[in-house]
């Protein structure tokens, strides 16, 4: 007898949205609504033992992110609070994410606090159940079914990827990163905070052929040559095409890129999108087929 995947983020926000079809019985909307999902999922075996799941409340502090938290009074009972000073979008994943601590995590202890920076510099476990929560939140409000749909043969580029992430109703930055996990393109996304690298993704296809950005230093800064680098350049929404070997150094000095640049409004947070040349894996290197499947490097510990 086979034995049951365990269950994960993305497993779990699967048959969410298969519990959503019968719930609307038609097509779940493009975007959406937590509020079905909260109410909806008690009733579910996701939701054994707990009568209700209270609407979210906010508590607005700059530290904080949201919270998971059963009733000291009624077991059966859960609240959800979440930041509410932040976008929209943030407070959609933000809910989302508790959501996901619901459903996969909450036999482990009665309440989940989450920050900003607890899933990367809290302890091994608390960052496990972190990338966990954020695998549902993203699973659930970007169904990869959709994405790929909206992808699939078409000139990607900021404007795309913007129109995208306002049917879903997501951020800009976490439509990114989820296209980066779908495209069979090489890409790499690169998230800079006050002018250093702090985190970078890179699609499948990139992992395969090796492609990675060119190390400089420790911190990482951008590289000379390319727009991350140009402070007189806000925004390249449609991108410039320049070598690849520029950014990626084991790339042919013949390959080309596209560099499209976001900068957020204070323009201490910028971030790159690169769209290589298609390329074969190397013949002479295949050790990612061995193991290296991370597509996310934390260049910031």
């Amino acid at each position: 007898m086979n034995t049951p995947p365990a269950l994960n983020g993305a497993i779990a926000a699967n048959k969410v949205h298969h519990w959503l079809r019968a719930w609307y019985g038609a097509d779940v909307p493009e975007a959406i609504d937590l509020d079905v999902v909260r109410q909806m999922l008690p009733t579910t075996p996701y939701g054994k033992g707990v009568r209700e799941i209270r609407p979210p409340v906010q508590f607005n502090d700059d530290a904080f992110e949201g919270l998971l938290a059963r009733d000291p009074g009624d077991p059966q009972v859960w609240g959800i609070a979440y930041n509410g000073s932040v976008s929209p979008e943030r407070q959609r994943f933000t809910i989302a994410h508790e959501l996901g601590h619901f459903v996969l995590h909450r036999d482990r202890q009665p309440r989940f606090h989450c920050d900003k920076e607890s899933v990367h510099s809290g302890h091994e476990t608390m960052r496990l159940i972190e990338r966990e929560a954020d695998d549902f939140a993203s699973n659930l409000l970007m169904p990869g079914d959709r994405l790929r749909e909206w992808i699939s043969n078409r000139r990607i580029d900021l404007h795309v990827l913007s129109a995208i992430a306002k049917r879903f109703q997501v951020s800009f930055e976490a439509l990114c990163i989820r296209f980066i996990k779908f495209t069979p393109q090489r890409a790499i996304l690169v998230y800079w905070d006050n002018g250093y690298a702090k985190y970078e993704w890179r699609s499948s296809s990139a992992v395969r052929t090796r492609a990675r950005i060119r190390r400089s230093g420790d911190p990482q800064e951008p590289l000379p040559g390319t727009l991350a680098a140009d402070a007189s350049v806000e925004q390249a929404w449609d991108g410039v095409e320049m070598s690849a070997a520029i950014w990626c150094p084991e790339e042919a000095p013949h390959m080309k890129l596209r560099e499209f640049k976001h900068s957020y409004t204070s323009r201490d947070r910028v971030l790159t999108l690169l769209l290589l040349e298609s390329a074969e894996p190397r013949a002479w290197d295949r050790s990612w087929q061995d193991g290296e499947t991370l597509d996310a490097v934390n260049w910031r510990q």
